[in-house]
């Protein structure tokens, strides 16, 4: 069944299109003559915005690259979904590009304060870095990471409309390579990229965990994503062979992610705190004094409510309950991408206001169009798939 974009969908996203839009005038008009910090302010709320959807359309990719590495059978049926999703990925890269290029020409907008030279001129510290943080070599990492990124997405994509006309099991070997080729490469670019898009805001501050943080926050996003579009798939009549254990999967991966990004929120503080080294514990100093009831309050939401609500099988065989759930989940870990960006960069003049939310609205909704229209463009049921029979009869 070919997949077409219900009236109420258009509707829902221009609404969420309008009213961000709106929201995020108002916030314009009301803090336009702040001078640099307004500019700074605004730049830090697109940044945030933009990577964490960006971030949802990559890891999509990745769990995709995924399923074809380690030649899982069950996901077959819901394939079409996780690729509409990583669908977002050209238009995440070029909003992503189109902001660092800013940033960059405003020689760092007091976000990046490397990129500043006469912050440099003055802190040997950042002297120290300049080998792997300087412009020149920032941008030949940014260009290769989106690169690679497109390249993969749009091989994979391709690989999957083709396999549909001919079938055979030439391509799926093809994509079972590609796949395990992509993880290489993302297993370095995934923590290298977060430190140059990210953790190089606290330029004095580094950890070893960081990568693997951003990623598990990227992760678990995308998995709410996942299972919360293939429910409305499924209530609207769609995907008519993806049964419980289908959503069943979804939801224990859901559950596994969040645990994943909980363990390594911990870890790192846990350790860095414990340590109590002035120049790592500053990062944490900086976030409980300045987001301290957002900063324990989203960590308290990413971890409580999987945990608690979560748990039982019948939970994650519950629309409803994934539903509510993956909204507290995505609303927790939008508040952390912010906070990971604007704790640097703008401290404690950082706040969530009409701004950061209008932004956040305006850009979900061109995200959930975006997603909506890529799964107009292939059926939603791939036709041969080698595991397509695999799925359709998946039991758990």
């Amino acid at each position: 069944m070919e997949f077409k974009i219900a009236n109420k969908a258009k509707t829902v996203t221009l609404a969420l299109i309008v009213i961000g839009a709106v929201f995020m005038g108002v916030g314009i008009a009301m803090n336009a003559g702040h001078g640099h910090h307004f500019t700074t302010r605004l730049l830090v709320a697109s940044l945030s915005n933009v990577f964490f959807y960006f971030s949802i359309g990559l890891g999509a990719l990745f769990f995709l690259a995924l399923q074809y590495a380690t030649e899982t059978g069950w996901y077959a049926s819901v394939k079409r979904v996780i690729e509409g999703v990583a669908g977002f990925l050209p238009y995440g890269i070029g909003l992503l590009v189109l902001l660092l290029a800013v940033v960059s020409a405003m020689d760092g907008a007091h976000i990046y304060t490397w990129m500043d030279a006469d912050v440099v001129a003055h802190d040997k510290l950042i002297q120290g870095k300049q080998a792997y943080l300087n412009l020149p070599f920032f941008w030949i990492r940014t260009v290769a990471y989106l690169a690679i990124y497109f390249i993969f997405w749009r091989g994979f994509r391709k690989r999957s409309i083709e396999e549909d006309r001919i079938g055979g099991t030439d391509l799926h070997f093809k994509n079972y390579k590609k796949g395990a080729l992509f993880l290489v490469f993302f297993a370095v670019f995934s923590s290298t990229s977060s430190w140059d898009w990210i953790m190089s805001i606290d330029v004095h501050w580094f950890s070893t965990l960081f990568g693997w943080y951003t990623f598990a926050g990227m992760w678990v996003s995308t998995m709410v994503v996942l299972v919360m579009l293939v429910l409305y798939l499924k209530k609207l009549g769609y995907l008519e062979k993806v049964n419980d254990s289908h959503i069943h999967d979804l939801g224990k991966w859901t559950f596994a992610t969040s645990f994943l990004w909980s363990y390594l929120w911990f870890s790192q503080f846990m350790l860095i705190w414990y340590a109590n080294i002035p120049e790592e514990v500053t990062y944490y100093v900086n976030r409980i004094e300045n987001f301290k009831i957002l900063y324990f309050g989203m960590f308290v939401i990413n971890f409580a409510f999987p945990m608690l609500i979560l748990m039982s099988r019948d939970a994650k065989r519950n629309s409803g309950i994934l539903t509510f759930v993956g909204l507290i989940i995505l609303a927790g870990h939008w508040v952390d991408v912010y906070i990971m960006f604007a704790g640097g960069s703008l401290g404690a003049l950082a706040e969530i206001g009409l701004l950061e939310i209008g932004l956040g609205l305006l850009l979900g909704g061109a995200f959930i169009r975006i997603i909506l229209t890529n799964l107009t463009k292939a059926p939603l049921m791939p036709v041969n798939h080698p595991f397509l029979d695999e799925s359709l009869h998946h039991e758990i």
